[in-house]
């Protein structure tokens, strides 16, 4: 077994120790196998995670093992790894947090374990401010895809009437994300309100699919929950083209709006969408082009009386 092996990442180069270690168990495949993922969807991820503070999901001894959460780059870092400083009031800390720039930062992360990459909503020009609004379909226990198609079309229906648009990714899991780019004049809390308040539009369109009940056991376990508080301060979701930590290697992938009739999420894995990510490109490479203003939804949250 190859003690390391080098990657040439641009003009850099990141060495990837144990490389042959085994961190998807369904097939077998490796962190070295994880690194060219990773370099595969090159644009993509970057795109995803460009200028965010980013929390690392590592599994240091591949998937079936320990996660670790971690916000603050190590000591020791690589001194072109560029991060940001962000703050939690709560607890009167603050952490540098990776701050993606280039590819090599992401495979750095690789080399330190990273399966998952969170990025904020916001970006380190004002960490403050959110530029996304994340709309998360989760369906409980026992909904199934269809009615999550059901409800993405929904979505996609009040977007398009608010003249939002929407960029569908599948979560790596058994929902779908749909991120809108927003104007960065508003704090979490607004934002947050904002989708709280498209989340009860959906419901009221969709009582018998869609449930915006906070408490999980208060919610039916057969509903989808249009989970608004994704959009709060220091909550993160997998990005586009990040691996998820199971066995089979799924990845929260980009998908268009009319992919969601037919779209099956366990076939995305990082097998798979490398050839997808060659000859469709990134779906969400026009992401920035379009941002939307919140003030229609928080006067929607105004008129409901909503907190």
């Amino acid at each position: 077994m190859a003690a390391y092996v080098d990657l040439e990442v641009g003009d850099r180069t990141i060495r990837i120790s144990n490389p042959d270690r085994v961190y998807f168990p369904a097939r077998g495949e490796t962190k070295l196998d994880l690194a060219r993922y990773y370099l595969s969807v090159g644009d993509g991820i970057v795109r995803a995670l460009r200028e965010r503070p980013c929390m690392l999901h590592r599994f240091p001894s591949g998937v079936a093992g320990e996660k670790v959460h971690q916000k603050r780059v190590p000591s020791g870092a690589p001194d072109w790894l560029e991060t940001v400083r962000v703050s939690f009031p709560r607890y009167g800390r603050h952490a540098d947090e990776l701050c993606v720039t280039e590819l090599a930062s992401v495979i750095w992360a690789v080399q330190m374990s990273t399966v998952e990459f969170h990025p904020w909503n916001s970006r380190r020009a004002d960490t403050e401010r959110p530029d996304e609004w994340r709309i998360d379909l989760d369906p409980m226990p026992e909904c199934g895809f269809d009615t999550v198609r059901r409800v993405a079309g929904v979505v996609r229906e009040v977007l398009g009437e608010l003249g939002a648009v929407g960029w569908p990714k599948t979560s790596g899991g058994h929902g779908l994300h749909i991120y809108v780019r927003i104007e960065p004049r508003w704090e979490f809390g607004d934002v947050r309100r904002a989708a709280l308040a498209f989340a009860r539009e959906i419901e009221r369109r969709a009582p018998d699919d869609v449930t915006t009940t906070w408490w999980r056991k208060d919610r039916d376990p057969a509903k989808l929950f249009v989970d608004y508080n994704q959009n709060a301060r220091d909550h993160t979701i997998a990005s586009a083209y990040s691996v998820r930590g199971v066995p089979e290697g799924t990845v929260s992938t980009p998908i268009a709006w009319e992919e969601i009739a037919d779209v099956e999420p366990a076939a995305f894995t990082i097998v798979t969408v490398p050839a997808r990510f060659a000859k469709l490109g990134d779906l969400h490479a026009g992401i920035d082009d379009s941002p939307y203003s919140l003030q229609t939804l928080l006067d929607w949250a105004d008129r409901d009386g909503l907190d």
